[in-house]
């Protein structure tokens, strides 16, 4: 399906599905100019993806020959048919951090230390390698590396006559990219501002606090003037600025949770302290909940964890090959 958002310059919004995921879709977003075009994410490297933007770019007669690519992070629902839909005049543009990062985790370096992790919080092996089995972030990502042009915070390209300014908002990933226009004030938020889901922090190898990130990443878009906020998921149907102040009231109770949780027992480690919190499936209980939901609420509990290290709130403790958490005495 192909909705016009915007007249000068044309936008247009493809849905690209993403079958059998949460997610539900990815809002891929198109600018025509009479100076070329812009297209934002792909979708992951899966057939149905694959037609759906093949055949929304068809309709909008955009010529890939003439087209930026422009990818906000690394994750594979918006960089998997990188490959496939570029030729070798497509100029692709990602941010810096992420493209770095992505590249390290291409030879494996990070998905071992990722591993690791999550072993030592407690998540079962088998349960672990099963589910790297059917991780669509694995299944669903390009087959190679790729070239781009990489940007830097606050830097600008344009489209025609059209200029971009590239956001760096570190959280989600550590070098996740907002886009905005400035005369227009529009801002594509890729995933780091989401409006009716909140988008998934989790622990990154290397990356001391990325919750700490992503909440200074919320007050940075706050300060810019947004008329017109395109998140990569579902729905952009509420105030921006309202939607950030939740997201942060959302993180600061999950905060309060994850501290009451350890105060009342000293010791238990990130899949025993996500087993204890509420989560958003239907009231499904934490042995009914799929591998897959239980590998990303654990590695959000890694990241709220690592926030409350750097705060000094509270320190690990060693639990035979796992780790544990206590609260720290607080001073008076």
């Amino acid at each position: 399906m192909i909705k016009q958002i915007f007249k000068q310059p044309e936008i247009y919004q493809l849905n690209i599905p993403l079958p059998n995921n949460p997610l539900k879709n990815l809002n891929c977003y198109v600018v025509k100019t009479a100076g070329g075009n812009l297209v934002i994410d792909t979708g992951f490297n899966q057939r149905e993806c694959f037609d759906v933007l093949s055949q929304g770019l068809h309709e909008l007669a955009i010529d890939m020959d003439l087209t930026t690519l422009f990818l906000t992070h690394f994750h594979s629902d918006h960089i998997g048919l990188v490959e496939r839909i570029c030729t070798d005049k497509t100029r692709v543009i990602m941010g810096e951090i992420d493209y770095q990062y992505f590249t390290k985790m291409m030879v494996g370096g990070n998905k071992q230390e990722f591993k690791k992790r999550f072993l030592q919080e407690g998540f079962p092996s088998d349960d672990l390698n099963a589910q790297a089995k059917i991780n669509p972030a694995i299944r669903y990502a390009p087959k190679n590396e790729f070239d781009a042009m990489l940007c830097k915070d606050k830097e600008i390209f344009y489209i025609g006559d059209y200029a971009f300014e590239c956001v760096c908002t570190p959280g989600h990933t550590p070098g996740h990219t907002c886009l905005y226009m400035k005369n227009e004030k529009i801002m594509f938020l890729g995933d780091h501002v989401l409006f009716d889901i909140t988008p998934n922090i989790t622990a990154w190898p290397n990356i001391s606090d990325s919750l700490g990130d992503y909440l200074e990443s919320l007050d940075k878009i706050a300060g810019y003037d947004i008329n017109l906020a395109l998140p990569a998921h579902r729905k952009n149907d509420a105030n921006v600025y309202d939607r950030i102040r939740q997201l942060k009231q959302h993180h600061a109770e999950r905060l309060g949770e994850i501290i009451a949780i350890i105060e009342n027992k000293s010791g238990q480690n990130a899949y025993e302290i996500a087993s204890q919190l509420k989560w958003s499936m239907r009231g499904k209980n934490w042995s009914e909940f799929p591998i897959q939901q239980k590998w990303f609420a654990v590695g959000e509990i890694m990241s709220h964890l690592d926030y409350l290290q750097e705060r000094q709130q509270i320190s690990q403790v060693k639990e035979g090959q796992t780790i544990g958490y206590q609260r720290n005495k607080q001073k008076k």
